[in-house]
């Protein structure tokens, strides 16, 4: 796994082409709303040190909040998609033997990760991919990602 040093996103996924395509901010809160969810987006977005990406997605134990087309929309603006998180993060709880309330924030980090490595090295048509997660495909997100570079962030 290649370690992205010049990013605080706690994950992040380039393209095929080797561009940055989609960073991800993990959370253990949960009942977080989409205003929560924008206004801590907008936060991280006005300190300017943070890489920009075409997609952002904020991730928490019971939902998943997808901006796409990101560069474009740096002020507060409500999520493009929101994704009951549970059917996804569900099956990974349960091999790891801890609910959504339970999870600590690495592990659940860890989790998200496993989770966009599968999408990253799926050799399934997008077709396929179980209807919890169809939003992938209508958003985008999967065809930017697939057979792309996965990087997750250092602990510092």
């Amino acid at each position: 796994m290649a370690v992205r040093r010049d990013s605080r996103w706690d994950l992040s996924v380039d393209n095929r082409d080797g561009q940055l395509a989609l960073v991800v901010e993990v959370k253990r809160k949960t009942n977080a709303s989409s205003e929560w969810a924008a206004q801590l987006r907008r936060n991280i977005l006005a300190h300017g040190t943070f890489p920009k990406a075409p997609y952002v997605l904020m991730v928490f134990p019971d939902n998943f909040y997808l901006w796409t087309d990101a560069e474009a929309c740096l002020e507060q603006s409500e999520p493009t998609y929101m994704i009951d998180a549970r059917p996804i993060l569900e099956p990974y709880f349960e091999r790891a033997g801890v609910t959504a309330e339970q999870i600590s924030g690495q592990s659940l980090e860890l989790i998200v990760a496993s989770w966009l490595g599968e999408i990253i090295h799926a050799e399934k048509l997008p077709e396929n991919v179980d209807s919890s997660q169809h939003w992938l495909i209508e958003s985008g997100l999967y065809a930017a990602i697939a057979g792309g570079k996965f990087e997750h962030e250092a602990a510092v």
